[in-house]
């Protein structure tokens, strides 16, 4: 069911300046209403969190993304649809996951079209590497998921070797609705012709 929308000079900034990087966010104070929160690392330029955002009142979304004016196309947007569900952050999502997301309270991970850093000397970088299930599966409450997606081949191999070896999670599938929900690097990769790769990881309960 979507959200009324509001005229955006009604609806205060939907984005998040951090008063500190070393204190871990505080949910309760960043969303109105207390509710699970799922978390998009790298948003682009928001369409999906939009979407989704719009179509899941009952849920909040925090957008994490580097480049200023993308989140301020998500902060125009989100306003302007008068999403009181979604906030976005300006910070390095894989910082945010080691150090700023709260343990055990995060219902969702997204993580779609990451930066694949193609060249082996360049593979430190990625996000999703041997230490991101253990710092994803702190992160999470259980039974929360890990979505994944990426249009590099060698890349998603990593992506499901690393979680293949972590305890904490086990594969299952993408749920349908959000399977069939693009983002914008997907949509472009679609029309020339390059499938997508997904995956979905589910934190077991201790």
């Amino acid at each position: 069911m979507s959200q009324p929308a509001l005229p955006a000079a009604a609806v205060p900034t939907l984005l998040h300046r951090l008063t500190s990087v070393v204190d871990r966010l505080d949910f309760t104070a960043l969303f109105s209403r207390v509710q699970p929160v799922e978390v998009e690392l790298g948003s682009g330029d928001g369409s999906f969190l939009l979407a989704y955002a719009a179509l899941h009142p009952e849920r909040n979304f925090l957008g994490l993304e580097r480049l200023l004016g993308r989140l301020r196309k998500l902060d125009r947007k989100g306003r302007r649809a008068g999403l009181t569900n979604l906030r976005g952050l300006r910070i390095e999502a894989a910082y945010a996951v080691e150090y700023l997301l709260p343990p055990g309270a995060v219902a969702a991970l997204h993580i779609y079209f990451p930066d694949p850093w193609p060249k082996r000397r360049h593979w430190r970088r990625r996000l999703v590497n041997e230490r991101f299930p253990a710092l994803a599966g702190r992160a999470l409450t259980p039974g929360g998921c890990v979505f994944l997606r990426t249009d590099n081949v060698e890349y998603f191999a990593q992506m499901q070797a690393v979680f293949a070896r972590s305890d904490v999670f086990r594969p299952v599938e993408t749920p349908a609705e959000l399977s069939a929900m693009t983002t914008d690097f997907e949509r472009d990769f679609l029309a020339q012709g390059v499938p997508t790769n997904r995956a979905a990881y589910q934190r077991v309960a201790a």
